[in-house]
């Protein structure tokens, strides 16, 4: 199409919007929510992301005698991040501490100790080729889901530029 006929093709298109704006839905009808759009995605990031700096941690202390290696379980924290008022629960470690009971927060999961296959005699319940294997796991899942919110903006920008 030369430029003239698409000057006119948009003159057109305006001319029918106007004249059937009922009929079509406005952008404020239209509105997009992103975190319906993205959906779970999101905060799976953010739960593999904690849970990432987790596994790191135990395995910077697979040495260190009498350390309690610590996991997310990941469904629950999950089930956290997407519940508006997940309840996450504040305890005091000194009598000076101010008790704050409940604090409503989403996303923060609850940690949990890892049961060991064979504890050793330290103490210490880090078993390193399981913390390696899932840090492994946690880091493909983590890329994959990298993955998928790079798809869901690349079609949202499709769909806002239209190319």
């Amino acid at each position: 199409m030369r430029r003239a006929d698409n000057g006119r093709f948009a003159a057109l298109a305006r001319g029918l919007l106007i004249r059937h704006q009922d009929r079509f839905p406005t952008v404020s009808k239209m509105a997009i929510d992103l975190n319906t759009y993205l959906g779970i995605h999101a905060q799976a990031l953010s739960v593999r992301s904690q849970r990432t700096e987790l596994l790191a941690k135990n395995l910077a202390n697979a040495d260190t005698p009498g350390f309690k290696a610590r996991d997310i379980d990941f469904r629950e924290a999950l089930t956290a991040a997407g519940s508006k008022n997940a309840s996450v629960r504040v305890t005091t470690t000194n009598a000076a501490h101010i008790s704050t009971g409940n604090v409503t927060a989403g996303g923060a999961a609850e940690l949990k100790y890892r049961t060991p296959l064979a504890p050793s005699l330290d103490g210490n319940t880090v078993d390193t080729q399981l913390e390696q294997a899932a840090f492994a796991e946690n880091a493909v899942r983590y890329q994959a889901s990298l993955t998928f919110l790079g798809a869901k903006f690349r079609s949202l920008m499709t769909a806002i530029t239209g190319q």
